[in-house]
């Protein structure tokens, strides 16, 4: 049975609320100017999908080139294109599909795409011609209302809103997994387009319309991705260019007949010399060679410096690579007034602040995961750096402001700032990031160490998920080394080493807690958060005032809906059932708490709150 099916049938009251939109065929018809229309309710946002790009002349002919414009390494955009080799030229017009992101962002989807701006740009020419009309200017001019369009500051980093859309419940239950973005050119026709994905012309006439403008987006509806046709290499040289060369030969092997035997006998004479001379030299070397790879592999584990470059050889092209130098120097060689927490430090290069991540020589595994990720509520990383003399790697990331959300909860008197409206958007935050790696990574990415400490907190106090240091790519796997924080550890997975997506639930249901009480997950006597549940569920009489004397007093001081704390303390309760298979996924989180102030629920026997009625707030 297909996962919209099951979503359905086991929340009957979604089904009820979104049963006339089943049976309702829906139609994006052509964007506005400022892009496609989205519901986070009723389609699956984000999702990732793709956009239709022509490699053009003079400056995107390659795809390192193309991966910098939309922050992607050769890679991840060769494969989906059918390009065999990633450092393969391109010809101009060469067909593409750019892997990207879609998110709906206050009430419209795109895909955030940054670029830095340049002596002469211009939010006009670079959505016309760089990013090819896959976005307009007035929709770059609304992302960015801090930047004045006809005075753009060079090295400024400007938003590019890419247009996309993801299917409905309905469209994946009909088997269309991708809304492709396509710009219709003067020359298309909906024909060349059907064919082009290898789908009809009604399906893109029921998303689209029939009138389509040239150079407007629509969205092509596909089941898979589509397999591009890619030019092959022509022949070589021509015939006559054969018998040049056959001609030639014949010469040239008659006059160095004549010299071989001579040759051959003064080669041998002096390679008989230096191999007497070389053989003991070539012993030397050889135990020298032993001996620094024995160091090697002492320091390094059994990753070398040529092993590692091999393994995040695709993310040279997507990510920075510092010179250990540089981030010495932006230290003070480290110094410890430069520490922010553990091994983390801050630093600056070219004006910006970025956090310096230094660790021993297992940064691999987590580089190889974080390559896979791009989303708002990730932190994002910038570059790393390799150190073979000292064996050290540095990740380094972009650099968060308001540090993390265990700094805000349990520091020095901050969480009397945090209100409950910032609270419940710091979970919807949290839960939308892990959201995206359980959903929409493949293989799933599960975090492994969901805790408020890496939880960080930006200027505007929106959250992003940090440290994928234990992150495991897959799941359904067992394993004896446990590792993670203790308070925030699933007990299916301190019992059996069991990993699945479900052990990051159970620990975010611990960070709702946190959230609600401003207590630490694990108390002086050693006593999970989660094991005092009971004081709140416990029984039916006098729930509101349990929940008072138990929720965080900086809370009461501001005004807050007791119906909606409780609406998400019965969401951290599904999380933290014991039987992992009781526990929500996190699609079924992020709706319920973008609707905990709206709806009342109660806590179902399956695990799953449930709403008791609808009520205007």
């Amino acid at each position: 049975m297909k996962r919209s099916h099951l979503f359905f049938l086991s929340h009957p009251f979604l089904l009820l609320f979104h049963l006339p939109l089943l049976f309702l065929h829906q139609s994006h018809a052509q964007p506005s100017i400022t892009g496609y229309s989205c519901s986070p309710n009723q389609t699956i946002f984000p999702c990732q999908t793709y956009v239709f790009f022509r490699a053009s002349s003079p400056n995107l002919l390659d795809l390192a080139s193309i991966g910098d414009l939309f922050n992607l390494s050769r890679l991840s955009i060769s494969k989906p294109s059918n390009i065999s080799s990633p450092s393969s030229p391109l010809s101009p017009n060469q067909s593409l599909l750019i892997p990207i992101s879609c998110s709906c962002n206050t009430n419209i989807s795109y895909a955030n795409i940054t670029h830095q701006i340049e002596a002469g740009d211009t939010f006009y020419d670079l959505s016309t011609t760089r990013f090819q009309n896959l976005t307009t200017y007035q929709a770059v001019e609304v992302v960015n209302p801090s930047l004045v369009a006809t005075n753009l500051t060079i090295g400024v980093e400007a938003i590019f809103p890419i247009f996309c859309s993801c299917p409905n419940k309905t469209q994946v239950g009909n088997q269309t997994n991708f809304l492709i973005t396509y710009v219709f050119q003067p020359s298309d026709s909906i024909s060349s387009v059907a064919r082009l994905f290898g789908t009809d012309n009604s399906s893109i006439i029921a998303l689209n319309g029939a009138n389509i403008s040239p150079f407007s987006t629509v969205l092509v509806p596909v089941s898979r991705i589509p397999q591009l046709q890619q030019p092959t290499a022509s022949p070589a040289s021509s015939s006559c260019e054969r018998k040049g060369v056959t001609k030639g030969a014949v010469v040239g092997l008659g006059v160095l007949g004549a010299l071989l035997f001579v040759s051959i006998a003064s080669i041998a004479w002096l390679w008989w010399v230096l191999l007497r001379r070389g053989k003991k030299r070539g012993e030397e070397e050889e135990k020298a060679m032993t001996m620094k790879k024995m160091v090697e592999k002492q320091r390094f584990g059994t990753v070398s410096a040529t092993d590692f470059m091999a393994d995040v050889s695709e993310c040279l092209d997507k990510y920075k690579l510092y010179g250990v130098e540089e981030l010495r120097e932006a230290t003070s060689d480290f110094d410890s007034k430069y520490l922010i927490h553990g091994s983390v430090y801050k630093g600056f290069m070219r004006g910006d602040a970025f956090a310096i991540k230094k660790m021993k020589w297992n940064a691999y595994e987590e580089l190889k995961i974080l390559q896979k990720v791009n989303h708002s509520n990730l932190v994002k990383l910038d570059g790393f750096c390799i150190d073979p003399e000292e064996g050290n790697c540095y990740l380094v990331y972009e650099y968060i402001e308001n540090g993390s959300l265990n700094s805000w909860l349990h520091g020095n008197g901050r969480r009397r700032k945090l209100d409950w409206r910032t609270r419940l958007q710091i979970a919807v935050d949290v839960a939308s990031g892990l959201q995206y790696i359980h959903e929409h990574t493949r293989p799933s990415v599960v975090h492994k160490d969901i805790k408020t400490s890496n939880i960080l907190l930006d200027g505007k106090m929106r959250a992003k998920i940090a440290n994928f240091g234990l992150a495991k790519s897959g799941c359904n796997a067992m394993t004896t080394n446990i590792v993670g924080t203790q308070g925030y550890l699933a007990p299916e997975y301190l019992a059996d080493g069991f990993v699945t997506t479900k052990i990051d639930v159970f620990a975010f249901g611990v960070v709702l807690l946190e959230l609600v009480s401003g207590k630490e997950a694990i108390d002086e006597a050693g006593k999970p958060l989660w094991m005092q549940l009971d004081k709140v569920f416990d029984g039916r009489e006098d729930k509101e005032e349990r929940l008072k004397a138990w929720m965080d007093e900086a809370l009461l001081e501001h005004s807050c809906s007791l119906d909606g704390v409780m609406n998400v303390m019965a969401v951290a309760k599904a999380c933290l059932q014991k039987n992992p298979g009781r526990r929500p996924s996190m699609v079924d989180i992020v709706y319920m708490l973008c609707k905990a102030d709206e709806l009342l629920f109660d806590f179902s026997e399956d695990g799953l709150p449930v709403p008791s009625g609808v009520m205007a707030r």
